[in-house]
């Protein structure tokens, strides 16, 4: 136990200390391009996080790719989580996994796993402010504006979520939805410092170019932050 304690310490403070830009990968939204390519050039971008997100793939299928993602992650030294599926997580030695509301419970996970970063989806301010108590790592905030990712939505948060529901947890946070680069500066200002994007990096000419201008962008801003 306390070796798994401290790998999720140094999983943590990685996260903490590096993580600003936070690549979701999308195959059907990537124009025709796999995941595996989208990695090759989100980690040749810079990126020191990526999430695999795949719900169309069947269970072989997700865990034959996770296992790539986690070779190459660890050759780039950035942190590799796994959405939804604790499983393929802790039997591709992910760094952690991303739970939505309707996934497994973060508490049970936290037990099961303690040395996984856990990120836990956040609608609402409760759950922002239970998030800590129910065993996560960080929270998301979103979807904060219009999504193709997210069927069948019709309400979004908006950035004045931020402050809001940032100020009822000391957890480091991540903010997600319909995020393009033109707005890096307002939530920046409203205090993200940790931004997850999908399309703005699958549906991108020049993925890796689109990787550094990202990162280069998000570190100006918080840096006059």
């Amino acid at each position: 136990m306390h070796e798994k304690n401290k790998l999720y310490r140094q999983r943590l403070k990685k996260f903490i200390e590096e993580v600003s830009l936070y690549p979701v990968s999308c195959e059907r939204l990537a124009r025709g391009r796999d995941d595996l390519a989208w990695l090759d050039n989100v980690l040749a971008g810079g990126a020191k996080i990526v999430q695999l997100r795949d719900k169309d793939s069947d269970g072989l299928r997700l865990f034959e790719k996770a296992r790539i993602f986690r070779r190459k992650t660890l050759e780039a030294g950035a942190l590799f989580i796994v959405n939804d599926r604790v499983d393929i997580a802790l039997l591709s030695d992910a760094d952690g996994v991303h739970l939505g509301n309707s996934d497994l419970p973060a508490a049970e996970v936290r037990a099961l796993a303690p040395e996984l970063i856990i990120g836990v989806s956040c609608n609402s301010e409760e759950q922002a402010a239970t998030a800590e108590r129910r065993g996560a790592s960080y929270f998301n905030i979103g979807p904060l504006y219009p999504t193709r990712t997210k069927a069948g939505l019709s309400a979004f948060l908006g950035p004045e979520a931020i402050p809001r529901f940032s100020a009822r947890s000391t957890l480091p946070f991540t903010v997600m939805g319909g995020i393009k680069k033109e707005h890096i500066r307002e939530l920046t200002a409203l205090g993200a410092r940790r931004l997850a994007v999908v399309t703005a990096l699958t549906e991108a000419d020049d993925i890796a170019a689109e990787t550094r201008a990202w990162l280069a962008a998000i570190k100006e801003r918080t840096t006059l932050a």
